[in-house]
């Protein structure tokens, strides 16, 4: 049976309980892929008309109910 000291004897490059060497070792590489893999969907520019409309009733009913208040207050 081997001593697993034995191979690292013989691989060049290892110091002495597993070590590497600074400069041993290749400088890392880029990434293989560039971009997005897939395109994304456009974006859309503006509101839609259904989201201003519920936005527009809900300040009317709040403009409603404080016209309210204050007619209940004056009388």
């Amino acid at each position: 049976m081997t001593s697993p000291h034995a191979e690292q004897r013989r691989t060049a490059g290892l110091r002495l309980g597993g070590g590497i060497p600074p400069g041993e070792t290749p400088p890392a590489e880029g990434s293989t892929t560039s971009g997005i893999s897939f395109p994304e969907p456009e974006l859309r520019k503006g509101w839609a008309a259904m989201p201003l409309v519920l936005i527009m009733l809900v300040v009317a009913l709040i403009a409603v109910g404080l016209i309210a208040m204050a007619v209940a207050l004056m009388v």
